[in-house]
């Protein structure tokens, strides 16, 4: 009988955020796999737990794969993990759970934190449909392109950025799409979290005065 892909999320921050079956199920499987198994040792050994890793990441290529649908094929229940937040959310453990469900292997979610949804229920935005993107095109034109795409969204669009190209982005927003409300965490669930509302002038100018640190998770509304 085959083993079952628990698609498992873990704290995208804050280590209290893992939920009671999340740890159960990290406990009792027989191996979990991990975008980076460094990062994730470090939340096994915050809460005791000794089950054998093994890395799973962009990089690991088809191989890696077979080599894990495998041992789910032969009985074993695998746990896929990333470094934060949900498998498979703008994250590399797609393709794992789609060669699994080719394999006819059982996956199953165990389902928690989320920085998408994070920052929805802080934005004080209407969110019953939203609109999530991952991370805009790094090249300036593509930016530019992914940008003016939006101005048509009837709903909140929800995407991730790093620190060094923050303000680029949200520039390229402001020249695209003009003054529109956007919301901006950062570092959410961490000692130095941060939620900034306003209009993107106005979150421009903050981050140009604060140089941006940390991790970001964005939300543009228009209208």
């Amino acid at each position: 009988m085959a083993g079952v892909l628990y698609v498992v999320a873990t704290p995208i921050g804050n280590l209290g955020d893992i939920t009671l079956r999340a740890l159960e199920t990290l406990k009792t499987v027989d191996l979990i796999a991990a975008e980076d198994t460094r990062h994730t040792k470090k939340l096994l050994q915050h809460y005791g737990i000794e089950t054998p890793l093994v890395s799973f990441h962009q990089h690991s290529g088809a191989g890696r794969i077979e080599q894990l649908v495998r041992r789910l094929q032969q009985g074993e229940s695998i746990a896929l993990v990333t470094d934060a937040g949900t498998p498979g959310i703008s994250d590399p453990g797609g393709a794992l759970v789609e060669a699994a469900h080719r394999a006819g292997v059982r996956v199953a979610p165990i389902p928690g934190a989320s920085a998408a949804t994070a920052v929805l229920s802080v934005a004080g935005l209407p969110a019953h449909r939203f609109r999530f993107e991952g991370f805009p095109p790094r090249k300036a034109g593509a930016r530019r392109r992914f940008f003016e795409s939006l101005r048509e969204a009837d709903a909140p669009v929800v995407f991730f950025e790093s620190p060094h190209r923050l303000l680029a982005t949200l520039q390229t927003a402001y020249d695209a799409l003009g003054d529109c409300t956007v919301v901006v965490g950062r570092e959410l669930t961490k000692q130095f979290e941060e939620v900034f509302r306003g209009m993107l002038s106005e979150a421009i100018a903050h981050w140009q005065a604060i140089p941006p640190r940390g991790e970001f998770v964005i939300v543009l509304a228009r209208g």
